[in-house]
């Protein structure tokens, strides 16, 4: 009973390597299998960094401290 579980077991691992060198055809990750995603993405040489202003960075969250509370003007309801 052991000898035919090891067997088998080698078996499985000697279809592992062999799935893995490309025995059955290439990986899905080998290569592109979508070209259009590649040719929708963004291309570094076009992008422009530029400094944030200080109106941009007074909405932005700092680590560390609480966050902070939103602006906005409340009044009694009238009836």
């Amino acid at each position: 009973m052991l000898r035919w579980l090891i067997a088998i077991l080698f078996l499985a691992n000697m279809l592992a390597f062999a799935a893995v060198r490309g025995v059955f055809g290439p990986l899905p990750s080998a290569g592109l299998r979508e070209p259009n995603h590649v040719s929708r993405q963004v291309h570094a040489e076009s992008l422009r960094i530029r400094p944030m202003t200080a109106a941009e960075a007074a909405d932005q969250a700092v680590v560390g401290e609480p966050a902070p509370s939103a602006p906005i003007a409340a009044s009694a309801l009238t009836q």
